[in-house]
């Protein structure tokens, strides 16, 4: 269908190419708009799960970074199921009070878990987050200026602590290789990316789109 149109049509339906493999990376039920099951059916949730087990035993705080509000919503429930623990979640959705209070309540260990969900855009300015000592972005925002600018809710002025930054990659997916351009040539990324977003990927032939979203088989494994 992307080979069949131009122009501004052509980069809708990339863009929504995009999103749907990112969603189907994330999680089938995301993908598929369902509430469950949830377990066993997602490596990068499994993924997740252990290193929130890890950080919960060690006493840290962490956050989980995702651009969708939707997969916030499947881990809110998830974790709630997994660890008994209402982790609150962050996105364009709060007031400003509730905002306010999350923050603080995170901030001074008040909160009812020491884990906080934030969706990337909301999480991109003005929050203080320095008590996580562990970030986690659970699906890639293509941008590494947006990534870095969520990160930095953590690694602020007055951080005393090392952060641990973790950037969960579906592997023989396109998230494993546009995670390979970022990583490899990251000021060329950086400066090709610019502040459009991902509207850059839009701009690649219908080959070079074929070839990212095409699953390597030789990495999957049997379920």
């Amino acid at each position: 269908r992307i080979a069949e149109v131009e122009g501004m049509e052509r980069r809708g339906r990339v863009l929504a190419l995009l999103t749907f493999t990112k969603q189907i990376c994330n999680h089938p039920a995301q993908y598929l708009s369902e509430r469950g099951p949830l377990a066993g059916r997602s490596g990068k949730l499994e993924r997740l799960t252990e290193m929130l087990e890890e950080a919960l035993a060690a006493g840290d705080k962490a956050l989980v970074f995702t651009q969708f509000r939707e997969m916030g919503v499947i881990l809110q429930q998830h974790l709630h199921e997994r660890f008994g623990q209402r982790v609150p979640f962050l996105h364009g959705g709060v007031s400003k009070n509730q905002r306010d209070r999350m923050v603080a309540e995170f901030q001074n260990g008040s909160a009812v878990s020491p884990l906080l969900l934030v969706s990337l855009k909301a999480g991109g300015v003005g929050l203080n987050l320095t008590a996580a000592s562990q970030v986690v972005h659970f699906d890639r925002w293509w941008n590494p200026a947006v990534e870095d600018q969520a990160t930095d809710r953590a690694w602020r002025i007055g951080q005393e602590r090392t952060v641990f930054v973790h950037k969960l990659v579906c592997e023989g997916t396109i998230e494993e290789r546009i995670d390979a351009l970022i990583n490899d040539k990251r000021g060329l990324a950086s400066a090709v990316v610019g502040s459009t977003g991902e509207e850059w990927l839009s701009e690649l032939s219908t080959d070079d789109l074929r070839s990212l979203v095409q699953l390597d088989l030789s990495k999957a494994r049997p379920t």
